[in-house]
This record gives structure tokens, C-alpha cells and sequence, in this order.
């Protein structure tokens, strides 16, 4: 993991940390008391919902992910906390190259529901952001569907240009970090 991807400073009372064993097992607690599966994981198993497949690859991606953006996975999670409450993880995922050339990351975030419209996922994306900055990153994207309201909002409100309609195409948010 580079020095820049290591935990960020801390925005308020909200702070990103870095995914260990005991970090883990909050972040699972919280999905699975106060989110659901489908906006965390991807459709796993044969029934819906919380199941065993989905909570291991909960568990491996977060692992795989904790080595950072340098590592064979190619991404970095981190637990976003509040007041010291492991409030959901934020993500970057190298995407390769713009067509200029230019490094370019993409970013996925998830509150437990109980966390969320309090200013939590602003915060957490302005510190995500700078860390993007610090590897060299120009380009910072984020995808959600049209139905998230929500995240549209946030993204808007960060400064990302929205594309896509969410029907046909992703709704795709992206920040020029440069």
C-alpha cells in the first residue's frame, strides 16, 4: 500500500479506516443489521437477500481490497466511521486510463441506513477524493442507478458531472481531480 492510499485524516467526526479483522467484523454487522444485501453485495446464491455466498465474498472483498490499489485486486476499501461507529466503507478501484492517458479511478460508497442524510457520505467522499488526488488520479467516476436519488444528489453536490439515464446506460457521476 503507497503512503498515499494509507487511512486519510479524519473530516469532523468522520474518518476512513483501514479494513482489518476487527474492522471487518463491524462493517458485517452493520450490513447485515442495517443495509441491505443488495445495495452491498452483488446477487449472490440462490436465495435473496443475506445469504452465506454473499457474506463471503463481503468478507473476501473487503480483505482482498484492504492491500490496496497496488495489489492484485487493484482496490482499496476503507470503513467509514463516525464519532468512533463503523458507519458503512467507502471504495477505489483503478479503471485503467482516459483516453489521454491520465490515471482514472472509480469510487463506490454504502451507509447503513440509520447513518444516512446526516452529511456522512459528503465527508467521506471528500477525504476518498483526496486520496485519489495523492496517487496522480485526474479522473474519479462513480456509477449508481436512477432510482438513487440520493447518491445523484451527493455527487451533484460534490461537483461531479451526471450522465446516463440509469435505464439504458448507468447513471455515471465524474470528478476531474485536476
Amino acid at each position: 500500500m503507497s503512503p498515499s492510499e494509507q487511512s486519510p485524516s479524519r473530516t469532523g467526526n468522520v474518518e476512513l479506516l483501514d479494513v482489518n479483522e476487527e474492522v471487518l467484523a463491524a462493517l458485517l454487522n452493520l450490513a447485515l443489521t442495517d443495509a441491505i444485501a443488495d445495495e452491498v453485495t452483488p446477487p449472490l446464491g440462490a436465495t435473496s437477500g443475506w445469504n452465506d455466498e454473499r457474506i463471503s465474498w463481503f468478507r473476501d472483498y473487503h480483505r482482498a481490497a484492504a492491500a490496496g490499489l497496488n495489489s492484485p485486486a487493484g482496490q482499496k476499501s476503507w470503513a467509514v466511521s463516525v464519532g468512533g461507529r463503523v458507519a458503512g466503507s467507502i471504495r477505489l478501484k483503478r479503471t485503467g486510463t482516459t483516453p489521454s492517458g491520465v490515471a482514472s479511478l472509480e469510487t463506490g460508497l454504502w451507509l447503513g441506513r440509520s447513518f444516512r442524510g446526516r452529511g456522512i457520505g459528503r465527508e467521506a467522499l471528500r477525504l476518498v477524493r483526496a486520496v485519489a488526488v495523492g496517487t496522480g488520479a485526474t479522473v474519479l467516476q462513480a456509477e449508481t442507478t436512477a432510482g438513487n436519488t440520493a447518491a445523484q444528489a451527493l455527487l451533484r453536490s460534490a461537483g461531479a458531472e451526471l450522465a446516463g439515464d440509469g435505464v439504458s446506460r448507468a447513471v455515471t457521476a465524474r470528478f476531474h481531480l485536476r
